[in-house]
């Protein structure tokens, strides 16, 4: 029998009851997680969720780059690569989880060159900081439903960019639910670079809740991620519309 994924909680949406994400680390730890992730960190108590990480064991799967910069917007990419710096520092007592970098948006008058070109550049140096660190970033494409002009919007152009840069330290997040959204197949987008990936978040479609509450065929999904051969952790990056008890054994069960 394949084992099971091990499932990682968005802590930023789940878990509310609890308050503030210390609390919410020991809820999802009471309820079985090992693993969690959350966005934003700079309105957060890091002291606080180093402390309960340190008491429960758990470990966090990824936090966003804080504050978001654009990795294609020549001028922002010293505020991008501070933001990284930073980023790497305040977050080296969570337990250097790994780091999410969004591209930003389209900037008028640049060709699609010139947009990639400048995404290289940044993620680059972005890299150098992360591998002098001993910490992963990862590149994530969203979708246009939500941000019109954002750049990074195809998992194919993600993994592009990924290999030009050439980094062990830059790797990819693959979120089911904007990789719907923009009506990617995940064979076609992930052949033969699944390598790239070190994370996946899913979400239901359309309503970005828990698997099972929508149109996705989770059993594709699950049974084409291995037979790609991914076997990392999944993020539960989705709004629950039950109780957290119920919503992680549909989940589970779900994408069993």
């Amino acid at each position: 029998m394949t084992a099971a994924y091990q499932l990682s909680s968005c802590i930023e949406w789940q878990f509310a009851d609890a308050g503030e994400l210390d609390a919410r680390l020991r809820a999802a730890k009471a309820a079985g997680f090992e693993l969690a992730e959350f966005h934003l960190w700079r309105d957060k108590p890091v002291d606080a969720i180093a402390k309960a990480l340190s008491e429960t064991g758990m470990r966090l799967t990824g936090i966003c780059v804080d504050p978001r910069r654009s990795i294609v917007d020549p001028a922002q990419r010293e505020e991008m690569i501070t933001a990284v710096r930073e980023t790497i520092a305040a977050t080296a007592r969570l337990g250097k989880p790994d780091l999410i970098v969004a591209s930003g948006f389209r900037v008028d008058g640049l060709s699609e060159e010139e947009h990639f070109a400048n995404a290289v550049t940044a993620l680059r140096a972005a890299a150098d900081a992360a591998e002098e660190a001993g910490v992963t970033l990862l590149l994530e494409p969203l979708n246009t439903q939500l941000f019109a002009t954002m750049y990074l919007v195809s998992t194919k152009l993600g993994l592009d960019l990924i290999e030009a840069v050439d980094s062990p330290n830059l790797r990819l997040l693959y979120d089911v639910w904007h990789s719907a959204v923009m009506g990617e197949d995940i064979a076609e987008v992930l052949a033969d670079r699944i390598h790239l990936v070190r994370h996946v978040q899913v979400a239901d479609m359309p309503a970005r809740n828990e698997p099972g509450t929508g149109d996705l065929d989770w059993g594709k999904v699950t049974q084409t991620l291995r037979g790609l051969g991914y076997t990392g952790a999944i993020g539960l990056e989705y709004f629950p519309t039950m109780p957290m008890d119920q919503s992680l054994a549909l989940s589970q069960q779900k994408l069993a």
